[in-house]
C-alpha cells in the first residue's frame, strides 16, 4: 500500500469507529478517533465543546487533532463527520491516507444516532437534522479512494471490503 494510513469519513451513524477498531486489529495497526483526541485535550464531550466553545473552536481543534494524527504511520484513523468540511481537512486526508468514505441510508443513520445525546448536531428532531444535514453534505465525501454503504453490511464485510481495496 502507497498510504501510511486509511482515513474513515462518513456521516455519523455510519460505523467509523467501530469499523476503524475492528480494520486496525486486523491490519494490527493503531486505532485512532479524532474526536477522543480532541475530548481528551478539551477533557470534556464534543457537545459540551459545542455548548461552551462553539462549533468554530471545534472545528479548529479538529483539523489540529486530524493534522496530528496523519503525521504518523500505521493508523486507522476515524474522523468526526463534518471533518471533511474544511478543504484543509480533505487535502490532508488525501495526503496522508487511503480515505474511506463509510455511507449508509438515512433510516439506518437515524436509527443508530437516535438514542445517541453525544451528538451535538443532530439533538432535538433527529429525523429533520440528519436529512438537513446528509443534503448539505451529501457531495461532502465524493472525494474519498472508496466507498462503502454500511446500511446492510456486517463490520467483518466492511473491512474485508477496505483490506481488499489496500
Amino acid at each position: 500500500m502507497n498510504k501510511a494510513n486509511v482515513v474513515l469519513i462518513g456521516f455519523a451513524g455510519t460505523g467509523k469507529s467501530t469499523v476503524g477498531r475492528a480494520l486496525a486489529e486486523r491490519l494490527n495497526w493503531q486505532f485512532t478517533d479524532t474526536d477522543h483526541r480532541i475530548e481528551e485535550r478539551y477533557g470534556i464531550s464534543i457537545a459540551e465543546i459545542f455548548k461552551l466553545h462553539g462549533e468554530p473552536e471545534f472545528r479548529s481543534a479538529e483539523s489540529k487533532a486530524i493534522d496530528e494524527a496523519l503525521a504518523e504511520r500505521g493508523q486507522v484513523v476515524s474522523t468526526g463527520g463534518g471533518a471533511v468540511l474544511a478543504e484543509r481537512n480533505r487535502t490532508r486526508m488525501r495526503e496522508g491516507g487511503f480515505v474511506v468514505a463509510l455511507t449508509a441510508s438515512k433510516r439506518a443513520i437515524i436509527e443508530r444516532v437516535s438514542q445517541d445525546q453525544s451528538r451535538p448536531l443532530v439533538q432535538g428532531n433527529v429525523e429533520e437534522k440528519v436529512t438537513a444535514l446528509m443534503e448539505s453534505r451529501k457531495h461532502a465525501y465524493d472525494f474519498a479512494d472508496l466507498k462503502i454503504d454500511t446500511s446492510e453490511l456486517s463490520i467483518e464485510a466492511i473491512v474485508d471490503r477496505i483490506q481488499a481495496a489496500l
